[in-house]
Protein backbone atom coordinates (compact mmCIF):
# COMPACT_ATOMS: atom_id res chain seq x y z
CA UNK A 1 0.00 0.00 0.00
CA UNK A 2 1.40 3.33 -1.06
CA UNK A 3 0.91 6.26 1.31
CA UNK A 4 -0.04 9.61 -0.21
CA UNK A 5 2.66 12.25 -0.28
CA UNK A 6 2.42 14.72 2.59
CA UNK A 7 1.71 18.20 1.46
CA UNK A 8 3.66 20.86 3.29
CA UNK A 9 1.71 24.05 3.70
CA UNK A 10 3.07 27.48 4.63
CA UNK A 11 1.05 29.47 7.18
CA UNK A 12 -0.59 32.44 5.50
CA UNK A 13 0.20 34.53 8.57
CA UNK A 14 3.89 34.38 7.62
CA UNK A 15 3.30 36.13 4.29
CA UNK A 16 4.32 39.75 3.88
CA UNK A 17 3.09 42.27 1.30
CA UNK A 18 5.10 42.15 -1.94
CA UNK A 19 6.27 38.60 -1.23
CA UNK A 20 6.70 36.70 -4.46
CA UNK A 21 4.99 33.27 -4.79
CA UNK A 22 4.32 30.68 -7.45
CA UNK A 23 0.83 29.17 -7.81
CA UNK A 24 -1.38 27.12 -10.10
CA UNK A 25 -4.59 28.45 -11.65
CA UNK A 26 -7.44 26.15 -10.54
CA UNK A 27 -10.43 28.20 -11.63
CA UNK A 28 -11.33 31.30 -13.68
CA UNK A 29 -14.38 33.52 -13.29
CA UNK A 30 -15.62 36.77 -14.75
CA UNK A 31 -14.16 38.66 -11.81
CA UNK A 32 -10.81 36.96 -11.55
CA UNK A 33 -8.76 33.82 -10.89
CA UNK A 34 -8.52 31.24 -8.09
CA UNK A 35 -4.92 30.14 -7.45
CA UNK A 36 -3.63 27.21 -5.42
CA UNK A 37 -0.65 28.37 -3.37
CA UNK A 38 -0.16 25.15 -1.45
CA UNK A 39 -1.58 26.76 1.69
CA UNK A 40 -4.64 26.24 3.85
CA UNK A 41 -6.39 29.14 2.14
CA UNK A 42 -6.53 29.91 -1.60
CA UNK A 43 -5.18 32.87 -3.46
CA UNK A 44 -7.41 35.25 -5.40
CA UNK A 45 -6.39 37.48 -8.32
CA UNK A 46 -8.83 40.19 -9.33
CA UNK A 47 -9.17 40.82 -13.07
CA UNK A 48 -7.72 44.31 -12.60
CA UNK A 49 -4.50 42.73 -11.22
CA UNK A 50 -3.84 40.39 -14.13
CA UNK A 51 -1.98 42.96 -16.23
CA UNK A 52 -0.94 46.61 -16.26
CA UNK A 53 -3.18 47.09 -19.28
CA UNK A 54 -6.96 46.69 -19.17
CA UNK A 55 -8.21 43.07 -19.42
CA UNK A 56 -11.66 42.28 -20.83
CA UNK A 57 -11.61 38.48 -20.44
CA UNK A 58 -9.65 36.53 -17.82
CA UNK A 59 -8.98 33.76 -20.31
CA UNK A 60 -7.10 36.23 -22.50
CA UNK A 61 -4.37 36.25 -19.86
CA UNK A 62 -4.43 32.93 -17.95
CA UNK A 63 -5.83 29.42 -18.35
CA UNK A 64 -6.81 26.76 -15.84
CA UNK A 65 -3.80 24.60 -14.92
CA UNK A 66 -1.31 27.37 -15.78
CA UNK A 67 1.52 28.09 -13.34
CA UNK A 68 1.87 31.80 -12.63
CA UNK A 69 4.13 34.10 -10.63
CA UNK A 70 2.21 36.29 -8.22
CA UNK A 71 2.88 38.79 -5.43
CA UNK A 72 1.05 39.19 -2.16
CA UNK A 73 -1.16 42.25 -1.73
CA UNK A 74 -3.12 41.47 1.44
CA UNK A 75 -3.61 38.50 3.71
CA UNK A 76 -7.12 37.95 5.06
CA UNK A 77 -8.67 35.24 7.19
CA UNK A 78 -10.19 33.26 4.28
CA UNK A 79 -7.95 34.20 1.33
CA UNK A 80 -4.75 35.78 0.10
CA UNK A 81 -5.23 38.65 -2.31
CA UNK A 82 -2.66 38.47 -5.09
CA UNK A 83 -1.46 40.41 -8.12
CA UNK A 84 0.35 39.46 -11.29
CA UNK A 85 1.64 43.02 -11.67
CA UNK A 86 5.11 43.22 -10.14
CA UNK A 87 4.91 45.76 -7.32
CA UNK A 88 7.31 48.63 -7.03
CA UNK A 89 10.24 48.10 -4.74
CA UNK A 90 9.55 51.18 -2.63
CA UNK A 91 6.33 52.91 -1.67
CA UNK A 92 6.08 56.63 -1.13
CA UNK A 93 6.06 56.10 2.62
CA UNK A 94 9.37 54.23 2.30
CA UNK A 95 11.09 57.17 0.64
CA UNK A 96 12.61 59.42 3.26
CA UNK A 97 15.29 62.10 3.05
CA UNK A 98 18.91 61.03 3.56
CA UNK A 99 18.42 57.34 2.73
CA UNK A 100 20.93 55.99 0.20
CA UNK A 101 19.70 53.76 -2.66
CA UNK A 102 21.05 51.98 -5.68
CA UNK A 103 19.68 53.25 -8.97
CA UNK A 104 20.00 52.97 -12.72
CA UNK A 105 20.25 55.92 -15.09
CA UNK A 106 17.39 55.64 -17.58
CA UNK A 107 17.36 59.09 -19.24
CA UNK A 108 19.57 62.15 -19.58
CA UNK A 109 18.37 65.71 -19.97
CA UNK A 110 20.24 69.00 -20.17
CA UNK A 111 19.26 69.76 -16.57
CA UNK A 112 20.05 66.36 -15.03
CA UNK A 113 19.53 62.60 -15.09
CA UNK A 114 16.50 60.45 -14.29
CA UNK A 115 17.29 57.41 -12.16
CA UNK A 116 15.18 54.30 -11.60
CA UNK A 117 15.23 53.42 -7.90
CA UNK A 118 12.36 50.92 -7.76
CA UNK A 119 9.76 53.49 -6.77
CA UNK A 120 6.54 54.43 -8.51
CA UNK A 121 8.44 57.00 -10.53
CA UNK A 122 12.11 57.58 -11.26
CA UNK A 123 13.93 60.25 -9.34
CA UNK A 124 15.78 63.25 -10.75
CA UNK A 125 19.42 64.05 -10.06
CA UNK A 126 19.80 67.71 -10.95
CA UNK A 127 23.04 68.67 -12.68
CA UNK A 128 24.07 70.65 -9.58
CA UNK A 129 23.83 67.43 -7.52
CA UNK A 130 25.95 65.24 -9.80
CA UNK A 131 29.38 66.18 -8.45
CA UNK A 132 31.09 68.54 -6.01
CA UNK A 133 32.71 70.48 -8.82
CA UNK A 134 31.29 72.21 -11.88
CA UNK A 135 29.48 69.93 -14.36
CA UNK A 136 28.90 71.25 -17.87
CA UNK A 137 26.54 68.51 -19.06
CA UNK A 138 25.15 65.37 -17.32
CA UNK A 139 26.81 63.24 -20.00
CA UNK A 140 30.19 64.28 -18.64
CA UNK A 141 29.44 62.32 -15.45
CA UNK A 142 27.05 59.46 -16.30
CA UNK A 143 25.45 57.71 -19.26
CA UNK A 144 22.24 55.74 -19.68
CA UNK A 145 22.45 52.31 -18.11
CA UNK A 146 24.95 53.30 -15.40
CA UNK A 147 24.23 51.98 -11.92
CA UNK A 148 24.90 54.62 -9.33
CA UNK A 149 24.44 55.42 -5.64
CA UNK A 150 22.02 58.22 -4.84
CA UNK A 151 20.68 59.88 -1.71
CA UNK A 152 17.07 61.01 -1.37
CA UNK A 153 16.92 64.78 -0.83
CA UNK A 154 13.19 65.44 -0.97
CA UNK A 155 9.92 63.65 -1.79
CA UNK A 156 6.79 65.44 -2.99
CA UNK A 157 4.03 62.86 -3.00
CA UNK A 158 1.39 65.23 -4.37
CA UNK A 159 3.50 66.18 -7.37
CA UNK A 160 5.00 62.67 -7.46
CA UNK A 161 8.52 64.07 -7.59
CA UNK A 162 11.65 62.57 -6.08
CA UNK A 163 14.80 64.68 -5.81
CA UNK A 164 18.04 62.74 -5.63
CA UNK A 165 21.72 63.57 -5.19
CA UNK A 166 24.88 61.84 -6.32
CA UNK A 167 27.40 64.17 -4.69
CA UNK A 168 25.81 63.62 -1.26
CA UNK A 169 27.12 60.03 -1.42
CA UNK A 170 30.64 61.16 -2.36
CA UNK A 171 33.36 62.28 0.07
CA UNK A 172 33.92 66.01 0.10
CA UNK A 173 37.19 67.12 -1.50
CA UNK A 174 39.82 68.33 0.92
CA UNK A 175 40.18 72.08 1.07
CA UNK A 176 43.61 73.33 0.05
CA UNK A 177 45.16 75.53 2.71
CA UNK A 178 47.56 78.11 1.35
CA UNK A 179 50.74 78.29 3.49
CA UNK A 180 51.35 81.60 5.18
CA UNK A 181 54.29 83.55 3.70
CA UNK A 182 57.43 83.40 5.81
CA UNK A 183 58.58 86.75 7.25
CA UNK A 184 61.39 88.42 5.30
CA UNK A 185 64.68 88.23 7.14
CA UNK A 186 66.21 91.59 8.03
CA UNK A 187 69.84 92.44 7.52
CA UNK A 188 70.52 91.93 11.23
CA UNK A 189 68.81 88.51 11.16
CA UNK A 190 70.91 87.45 8.18
CA UNK A 191 74.09 88.48 9.98
CA UNK A 192 73.05 86.40 12.99
CA UNK A 193 72.68 83.22 10.91
CA UNK A 194 75.58 81.34 9.39
CA UNK A 195 75.41 78.90 6.49
CA UNK A 196 74.18 76.09 8.76
CA UNK A 197 71.43 78.24 10.12
CA UNK A 198 73.08 78.63 13.52
CA UNK A 199 73.13 82.09 15.06
CA UNK A 200 76.49 83.84 15.01
CA UNK A 201 77.79 86.02 17.81
CA UNK A 202 75.43 88.84 18.28
CA UNK A 203 76.57 92.40 17.66
CA UNK A 204 75.59 94.98 20.23
CA UNK A 205 75.03 98.59 19.47
CA UNK A 206 76.39 101.23 21.89
CA UNK A 207 73.66 103.01 23.73
CA UNK A 208 73.04 106.54 22.68
CA UNK A 209 74.66 109.20 24.88
CA UNK A 210 72.22 111.12 27.01
CA UNK A 211 71.27 114.47 25.65
CA UNK A 212 73.21 117.40 27.28
CA UNK A 213 74.78 120.76 26.57
CA UNK A 214 76.47 121.03 23.17
CA UNK A 215 80.26 120.94 23.11
CA UNK A 216 81.90 124.49 22.93
CA UNK A 217 83.63 125.49 19.77
CA UNK A 218 87.35 126.49 19.51
CA UNK A 219 86.39 130.14 19.42
CA UNK A 220 84.27 129.82 22.54
CA UNK A 221 87.14 128.06 24.37
CA UNK A 222 89.61 130.82 23.44
CA UNK A 223 87.15 133.51 24.49
CA UNK A 224 86.59 131.81 27.85
CA UNK A 225 90.35 131.53 28.45
CA UNK A 226 90.77 135.24 27.75
CA UNK A 227 88.02 136.10 30.23
CA UNK A 228 89.65 133.92 32.87
CA UNK A 229 93.04 135.64 32.36
CA UNK A 230 91.44 139.07 32.62
CA UNK A 231 89.75 138.13 35.87
CA UNK A 232 92.99 136.75 37.29
CA UNK A 233 94.95 139.93 36.42
CA UNK A 234 92.26 142.11 37.97
CA UNK A 235 92.27 140.08 41.12
CA UNK A 236 96.12 140.34 41.35
CA UNK A 237 96.02 144.12 41.01
CA UNK A 238 93.41 144.44 43.70
CA UNK A 239 95.45 142.25 46.01
CA UNK A 240 98.63 144.26 45.40
CA UNK A 241 96.84 147.52 46.00
CA UNK A 242 95.39 146.21 49.20
CA UNK A 243 98.84 145.26 50.53
CA UNK A 244 100.26 148.79 49.69
CA UNK A 245 97.51 150.48 51.63
CA UNK A 246 98.17 148.37 54.68
CA UNK A 247 101.91 149.21 54.67
CA UNK A 248 101.19 152.94 54.50
CA UNK A 249 98.84 152.68 57.44
CA UNK A 250 101.48 150.80 59.46
CA UNK A 251 104.09 153.53 58.79
CA UNK A 252 101.73 156.25 59.93
CA UNK A 253 100.91 154.37 63.07
CA UNK A 254 104.61 153.85 63.93
CA UNK A 255 105.43 157.51 63.50
CA UNK A 256 102.52 158.54 65.62
CA UNK A 257 103.50 156.27 68.46
CA UNK A 258 107.13 157.45 68.30
CA UNK A 259 106.25 161.18 68.52
CA UNK A 260 103.80 160.86 71.42
CA UNK A 261 104.97 162.44 74.63
CA UNK A 262 105.40 160.23 77.57
CA UNK A 263 102.87 160.81 80.40
CA UNK A 264 103.31 161.14 84.15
Amino acid sequence: MTLPEETTTTPASDLKPKAKLTGKVVKTTLAGVLVDLGMEIPGIIHISQLSETAVKRVEDVVQVGQTVDVWVRKVKADRVELTMIEPIGMDWRDLKPEIVLKGKVIRLETYGAFVEIGAERPGLVHISEMAHGYVKTPGDVVKEGDEIDVMVLDVDRKKKQIRLSMKATMPKPEEKVEPEPEPTATRTDRKRSNKKGKPQSESYELPAEPAGEPEPTVFELAWQAALDRAKAEKAAKLNKKGKSGDQTQDDILQRTLKNRLPTG
